[in-house]
């Protein structure tokens, strides 16, 4: 795995809450992205419906829904699992775009991919 950018603070994410937005370049575009803590680990996606792409907080950076066992499209009402991603009900379109995270440090970074780089500073 390539070296990873910082993200924010392992306490940062708690499990359930608030998610941690960030920016990010997807296939040539700007984007956010978001991380959240789901069973214990950092997981992160593109903030964008597959089944429309939106972004998909209800409120600013909250992404789950009331049970805390689902991530929830506010727009459309699609339904992802916060561990893979993948559509678990709703109108989705399969599911989100992963983004790798790391712990380390007490750090959280996430890792760039062939299509998935930093903002440009």
């Amino acid at each position: 795995m390539n070296e990873g950018i910082p993200l924010c603070s392992v306490a940062d994410l708690i499990e359930g809450g608030r998610a941690v937005p960030f920016d990010v370049v997807y296939a040539g575009e700007t984007c956010r992205g978001f991380a959240v803590r789901f069973e214990g680990v950092p997981r992160a996606y593109l903030n964008r419906c597959s089944h429309v792409a939106l972004e998909m907080d209800f409120q600013p950076n909250r992404f789950f829904d009331d049970s805390g066992r689902w991530l929830l499209c506010a727009t459309h009402g699609a339904v992802y699992a916060p561990d893979t991603g993948k559509c678990a009900g709703g109108p989705c379109r399969g599911g989100l775009v992963k983004i790798n995270l790391s712990e380390s440090g007490g750090v959280v970074h996430w890792h760039t991919n062939w299509n998935l780089q930093p903002m440009a500073f």
